[in-house]
């Protein structure tokens, strides 16, 4: 008895000296020197290297921060629509950052009167081609000519989920996001000057500023002792961009099992963002009150008057209803969702178990014959190239620039009959994804999750996958924004 209890005492303090070591770090405290030179950092006389004293990303505005993990990604019920197009498969997602809303009409309009008065004038296209179609509302059947003209613009509707965004717009307003918050950023912290008359190429731009092409300091510029020094991302005061998630981010944070695991095991399967395999609240106060809106059955979108089911005809404004256990709310009903990556059936098979992804075109920066970058278009933003064959190689990550049809569409799928046009080139791949000629899928196909205010319960279910072009829209679609989590895992204090 008495070597049992020893024997107890002991593991209870393995396991206290295996925690104590995973959370100990010998550089939590930022040292003022080299660890490997002993030169002091932060100083003039040794050569100026600079090391910031920050540890930790700043979240951004809007943002709520997901702590990442291992999850079943795929159907969580029945597949009734016979498609076999998530299957579940155990996946890791890094932690990172989510809107904790969809993107409003507020958002997007404050995106268009920017875009509006830094290139309306010499570039109305850009302008044109930000605007959301709002022609989605119209019904063959139906009289929604109201919702054409009022549903962006009217206040009543500011704080709804804008729709009519296609993939490509929903991307250009992330880019343009990404802009503000940095600018916005460097101006609070004192190393930018506020400039009220951004016009054209003169506007704000992260990769433009970092490359010395915007402000009036050049980059590097030691010279002018009382010019605002300019911020690298060596200063961690700049943010990562502002996108759509991933397919598997999207999923992992709308499922949000964060409340329904004990020591890595899952106690309580879900088939919706909410505990249970219901769709009614078991809230006292709001006994029996729907946790979505969404469509009952056929004609029945909303209820009785007097007893409305879900109290939504269309939208909601976004933050109705209950949020998940991260916080974020309407991560089923309102309105469907983009996500970055690119469709395909199979995806759950092919992609990565770490940080799953299709999609990837490797892009950069470009640079002149001497290898310095060009200077910035006439949107203001550095011009991008695909990576060189020359490039690629002798690397055996990868060996092609545009991996969206990598083992599902290009060469090395077939397994038999030349499928090119041109014998080697996995550019030009038509047979498997001919689009419009045996497939309705193509390289510009992106998915979308979670179900709408027009679609039934089973689409509320964060397994479901659908696809829709990437310059095509929808009044049952919007979007919300991610963020990479850099450096811990975890941020201190949690």
């Amino acid at each position: 008895m008495h070597s049992k209890f020893i024997n107890i005492i002991g593991i209870l303090l393995a396991l206290t000296v295996i925690t104590s070591c995973n959370k100990f770090n010998i550089f939590k405290k930022k040292p003022t020197s080299s660890h490997s030179t002993g030169w002091t950092y932060n100083t003039e006389e040794n050569g100026g290297f600079n090391v910031s004293d920050l540890n930790e990303q700043e979240t951004g505005p809007g943002l709520v921060f997901i702590e990442g993990g291992t999850f079943v990604m795929g159907s969580t019920q029945e597949d009734v629509m016979h498609e076999w197009n998530n299957m579940p498969r155990r996946v890791t997602v890094p932690s990172f950052y989510i809107d904790e809303t969809e993107v409003t009409n507020l958002d997007y309009l404050e995106y268009l009167y920017w875009t509006g008065r830094v290139f309306g004038k010499d570039h109305p296209d850009v302008y044109r081609k930000a605007l959301p179609d709002t022609l989605v509302w119209r019904d063959r059947l139906g009289y929604n000519e109201p919702l054409v003209n009022m549903y962006l613009r009217h206040p009543a509707y500011q704080n709804y989920p804008v729709v009519g965004v296609s993939w490509l717009q929903a991307t250009e307003y992330c880019k343009w996001r990404t802009d503000r918050v940095n600018e916005f950023l460097l101006i609070k912290s004192e190393a930018l000057e506020w400039n009220n008359d951004q016009k054209n190429a003169d506007n704000f731009n992260t990769d433009a500023y970092l490359a010395g092409q915007y402000g009036n300091v050049p980059a590097n510029d030691s010279t002018n002792k009382d010019a605002v020094q300019r911020v690298s991302l060596e200063d961690g005061i700049l943010l990562p961009g502002y996108r759509l998630p991933t397919e598997a981010e999207w999923e992992y944070a709308a499922l949000g099992l964060l409340g329904n695991t004990v020591n890595e095991r899952v106690v309580e399967r879900k088939t919706y963002p909410w505990n249970g395999h219901y769709l009614r609240t078991g809230d006292k106060k709001y006994q029996g009150g729907f946790m979505a809106n969404f469509k009952r059955g056929r004609g029945d979108y909303m209820g009785v008057a007097g007893s409305l089911n879900d109290g939504a005809d269309i939208t909601a404004p976004v933050g109705t209803y209950w949020p998940n256990d991260y916080g974020l709310y309407n991560m089923a009903g309102n309105v469907s969702e983009w996500v970055i990556d690119v469709y395909r059936p199979l995806s759950f098979e092919d992609v990565s178990d770490y940080s799953p992804f299709r999609g990837n075109v490797f892009m950069n920066k470009q640079t002149d014959s001497s290898g310095v970058l060009v200077q910035k278009d006439s949107l203001g933003r550095i011009p991008e190239i695909m990576v060189s064959a020359e490039e690629i190689k002798n690397r055996k990550n990868f060996r092609q620039a545009d991996n969206i049809s990598y083992r599902d569409g290009d060469r090395q799928s077939m397994i038999g009959g030349n499928w090119l046009t041109q014998p080697g080139d996995d550019t030009k791949a038509l047979s498997m994804y001919e689009y419009g000629v045996n497939s309705l899928i193509s390289n510009e196909s992106r998915v979308y999750k979670g179900g709408s205010w027009k679609d039934p319960a089973y689409y509320l279910s964060p397994g479901v996958r659908r696809f829709l072009n990437q310059n095509e829209s929808s009044n049952s679609i919007g979007f919300r924004c991610a963020m990479i989590r850099v450096g811990r895992t975890v941020p201190d204090g949690k």
